[in-house]
């Protein structure tokens, strides 16, 4: 089962173990998002040390099936945003599970 993480839910963590307030803690991240939300969409990339970076890539039109009636249709093109994660967070993430041979199938926890 996939857990998610809200604002709220990182609102009242940053509270938690910074002693300022929920509501300070809250502006100040929803500061942080629309300041990354404005650089991305002036076509600027977001590097965030130790975590990764964002970016607006240019996807071409392209031809899309829908997959329960196998009808056809023309994909518009679009601006999309990529995350690429930081070589520490990869090297944090493979060390977080444990590695599986080929031919293994991981079970759920």
């Amino acid at each position: 089962m996939t857990t998610t993480i809200t604002r709220a839910m990182l609102s009242e963590a940053a509270a938690r173990r910074t002693g300022l307030s929920k509501a300070d803690t809250a502006a100040i991240g929803e500061a942080m998002f629309a300041m990354m939300g404005e650089a991305l969409m002036a076509g600027e990339n977001v590097k965030l040390t130790a975590f990764g970076s964002l970016q607006v890539r240019s996807r071409a039109e392209r031809l899309g099936r829908n997959p329960r009636t196998g009808t056809e249709h023309r994909i518009s093109p679009r601006q999309t945003v990529v995350f690429t994660p930081s070589a520490q967070l990869r090297e944090a993430l493979d060390q977080s599970r444990p590695a599986v041979s080929a031919g293994q199938v991981r079970q759920p926890a």
